[in-house]
């Protein structure tokens, strides 16, 4: 019974003192780790392959501590159990979860990995992309060529003076001016007679406005309109107003009252079949008494618009020429092209503003 507590506590000493060796190996462990991934993480550029080898190498150093440990202690256990019946069993190996391995896995863990190359070809791809993406983001939203910005101006006026109805000729009602489709014959008409200057004035012919139109004239149109207001030349509103009654007068004619009291039928573009003929494809007209003839078919089509609209022009403006009234045409017609380049071409001709 006393051999055997002698035994018995010969066996615990050589374990505390096992027990101790691999505490302190642990904790130069600890130190080493510690060291090793301060080093690694000013390190970032170092290849994974290298990362492996240090990793591996470390545990191998930890295990063969552990084994060196478990020798002695083994063979400390053999010689103090010579007397005994039969040899003291070796402790089991320690698992895999033992306290030098989560210490080499949680440094592992925290230690900041090295952004890979695989990563840099990805950023460098998404970069490049982002790249091509902004420079075809410049080219689809690059501005191109537009009208000139005062061509929205007058835009916004159009609308105004196009409020009032005594805009459409009397009795036919026409009202191509401010047609939805067709009210860019007013802008058009100001943009090649003024340079959209509703101060423009013409010191040899008199016209003035907007629509340059000889004060006369457009008094006497004004009063057609009902304006509830002295008419004002320089007045853009004003200016249009009298354009688009002029303009529908010129293609839908009108019926005045002659100084004797009775009707007077002045006859427009669409009174002639000939006319009619060139706008809509027929010449057939329509006649009433007291009214102008008219032609039977609406003027829808893009070139039969284009073909009236250049013989209005040349009746708003007495003495232009048949090239005058052929880029009215075309500015009507690519009203919504402005990038065409016949546009372009006779944008650069545009008269300078007089005043």
């Amino acid at each position: 019974m006393i051999t055997t507590n002698k035994e018995f506590e010969n066996f615990i000493d050589s374990d505390d003192d096992w027990f101790s060796d691999i505490e302190t190996k642990v904790l130069d462990l600890e130190n080493e780790i510690s060291e090793w991934r301060e080093s690694r993480t000013r390190e970032l550029a170092e290849s994974p392959p290298r990362r492996e080898r240090e990793m591996l190498r470390a545990r191998g150093n930890s295990e063969r501590g552990r084994n060196d440990g478990r020798t002695s202690a083994t063979r400390r256990r053999a010689g103090s159990g010579a007397g005994h019946a039969g040899p003291i069993p070796e402790r089991q190996p320690r698992r895999s979860t033992d306290r030098t391995q989560v210490l080499i896995d949680r440094g592992r863990r925290t230690a900041r990995r090295p952004r890979s190359r695989r990563g840099y070809k990805i950023a460098i791809g998404m970069t490049a992309g982002l790249v091509v993406l902004a420079i075809g983001a410049m080219f689809v939203l690059r501005k191109g060529p537009s009208w000139p910005p005062s061509v929205a101006t007058v835009q916004s006026e159009i609308t105004t003076a196009c409020q009032n109805p005594n805009v459409a000729s009397e009795p036919s009602q026409v009202n191509f001016a401010c047609g939805q489709d067709t009210s860019q014959i007013l802008w058009v008409f100001s943009l090649l007679t003024s340079n959209d200057n509703p101060g423009y004035a013409d010191a040899k012919t008199g016209r003035k406005g907007l629509e340059p139109i000889t004060p006369a004239q457009g008094g006497q149109i004004a009063w057609s309109l009902n304006l509830h207001h002295p008419y004002d030349p320089f007045s853009p509103v004003d200016s249009l107003e009298v354009a688009a009654r002029a303009i529908n007068n010129i293609i839908g004619g009108a019926t005045l009252t002659g100084t004797n009291g009775k009707p007077t039928v002045q006859p427009g573009l669409e009174s002639q079949p000939e006319n009619c003929a060139r706008y809509t494809g027929s010449p057939t007209i329509i006649s009433r008494a007291g009214f102008p003839s008219r032609c039977a078919t609406p003027v829808t089509s893009p070139q039969g618009q284009a073909a009236l609209v250049a013989d209005v022009y040349q009746r708003w403006m007495p003495g232009a020429t048949p090239v005058a009234a052929q880029n009215a045409s075309v500015l009507f017609e690519n009203a919504g092209h402005p990038g065409n380049p016949q546009v372009q071409a006779i944008l650069k001709t545009l008269p300078s503003s007089g005043g």
